[in-house]
């Protein structure tokens, strides 16, 4: 007896091997992918794949939300009249014309002698009471006089007088301020900071907002060691409307560098501040 010979080939054998083989591993690929997907880690026992469970298996990460840019804004005291205003500003007749319109709403008759002449008037006065818009601040305390670098005690203009205009209804509020600082390297004129303090009044207004614009330009200017601003003032859209409540006073304070960290410092300025002698 003898074996009988394979009627294949050698070559046919070698294919139907690699055919196999890549059986074997599309469907191991396959197990494998499923293992992932579910969270299952593969084991070996005995010699043969298993899956595990596994808690821990990294999740895919969710991609981080694009986060815009962020850019800072203008201190309060770059903003003078916007661009969108400067550009496309009112004439003056077209001022006028709006004045009329509102004696009109009022419920009077701009065409009577009495108010004949009241939008020019009105259009002229507004140039003046507003005319804060058109100031630069920050112009009014370029020139330090340096003679004086060796003084480094405290500078203070107090009751300097001002009037502005409520910017929610329009209204006269009036006032006085008080500024005080610590020079680092040199004083400016005291003229100047009254000067200040009217660029910022003659604006539609928040009293809050102004104190801070006065502490900023000259903070920002000077750079001074420290300073301190109040504004006390009453405000008429509070006296003629709403509660009417005349001969109220709102005060408002801004400390800044070493009046902000000295709690002395603060006592200092407000006695300075109420000693009148």
């Amino acid at each position: 007896m003898y074996a009988k010979p394979d009627s294949h080939p050698m070559t046919t054998r070698i294919a139907r091997a690699e055919d196999a083989m890549d059986a074997a591993l599309k469907s191991l690929s396959y197990r494998l992918t499923e293992t992932e997907e579910s969270g299952m880690e593969p084991t070996r026992q005995n010699g043969a794949l298993s899956t595990m469970r596994n808690d821990n298996a990294r999740v895919p990460e969710a991609p981080a939300p694009e986060i815009a840019p962020e850019i800072a804004p203008l201190p309060a005291s770059a903003q003078r009249v916007p661009d969108a205003i400067a550009t496309g500003r009112p004439s003056r007749e077209e001022a006028e014309a709006a004045v009329r319109t509102l004696l009109r709403w009022a419920g009077d008759d701009p065409n009577r002698e009495g108010l004949r002449d009241t939008p020019a008037r009105v259009a002229k006065a507004y140039g003046q009471i507003f005319g804060g818009y058109g100031q630069d601040a920050d112009a009014l305390l370029e020139r330090v006089f340096e003679e004086v670098e060796g003084y480094s005690d405290i500078v203070l203009v107090r009751d300097i007088p001002f009037y502005s205009h409520c910017e929610h209804h329009m209204v006269p509020f009036m006032g006085l301020a008080h500024i005080a600082y610590y020079p680092t390297k040199g004083v400016v004129g005291l003229s100047k900071l009254a000067r200040v303090v009217d660029t910022f009044a003659r604006r539609l207004q928040t009293q809050e907002t102004m104190t801070a614009q006065i502490a900023d330009v000259i903070e920002s200017i000077l750079r001074p060691r420290g300073i301190a601003v109040m504004v006390e003032a009453e405000h008429l859209c509070m006296a003629m409307r709403g509660v009417q409540k005349a001969g109220v006073s709102t005060i408002t304070t801004q400390f800044r560098g070493a009046f902000r960290n000295d709690a002395n410092e603060q006592v200092r300025f407000l006695t300075l501040v109420r000693n009148k002698s």
